[in-house]
């Protein structure tokens, strides 16, 4: 837990699975769009492929793996996202608890989101959850490489909110991103998806199942 003389100044969002519960449909849409091409790719070896991976390192993994399937990334993004708005404008994909935990906290620190997702569909997601005017910015894929958990991106965004690795806290719901975020010297607190029990958390700071019980002066003190 961070010390009590660690003041947090600003606080940092990953997107799909701790703000939207996108991530789960990403791995649907991957795993359509390979079997569109006749690749049949068991749910473990998606979720392997996909969790928490920033959208360039996705199409580089799987075109190792399948160099035949799409031969460009631009082509297995227009596959992929097909898939994805389809099954996405068909549920609620908001995490309303954690939407609200960054509403809250942006009225004290500076905030911004940090995700593997392209900057598109990032500016999509923020104005689903209607958060625009509570970020200080977002980062997406095409702002940093590589990717998690790799720590380049938390330590871009802590460059840019002008605020030293220990004085931030992270919010991450992926293996990758809770290492990212440690590597970076960051404090965090990973989000338990019920969705994904494969994700292992345990270096995170703090681990919830409900971003709804977090508390800020509480995780400072402890």
């Amino acid at each position: 837990m961070p010390k009590e003389n660690i003041a947090i100044r600003a606080v940092l969002f990953d997107m799909d699975g701790t703000l939207m519960n996108t991530e789960v449909l990403y791995v649907e849409a991957v795993t359509q769009a390979f079997a569109e091409k006749d690749y049949i790719i068991t749910k473990e070896e998606v979720i392997d492929m996909v969790y928490g991976i920033s959208w360039p390192d996705i199409y580089i993994t799987s075109h190792q793996r399948f160099p035949d399937a799409f031969t460009t990334m631009e082509s297995m993004g227009a596959a992929v996202r097909r898939h994805f708005v389809v099954l996405r404008d068909k549920i609620d994909v908001r995490i309303h608890s954690s939407i609200e935990l960054l509403k809250q906290l942006s009225s004290d620190y500076s905030v911004a989101i940090v995700s593997g997702a392209p900057r598109f569909e990032i500016e999509e997601g923020i104005e689903l959850m209607g958060i625009e005017s509570h970020l200080d910015f977002f980062l997406g894929a095409e702002d940093y490489h590589p990717g998690k958990p790799d720590p380049t991106c938390y330590l871009a965004a802590s460059e840019k909110m002008k605020c030293t690795p220990e004085n931030c806290i992270v919010f991450e719901d992926s293996q990758v991103g809770v290492l990212a975020t440690k590597q970076a010297g960051m404090h965090c607190v990973g989000l338990l998806n019920k969705n994904f029990q494969l994700q292992d958390l345990s270096h995170a700071d703090l681990v919830l199942d409900d971003l709804a019980n977090f508390n800020m002066q509480k995780f400072r003190i402890n």
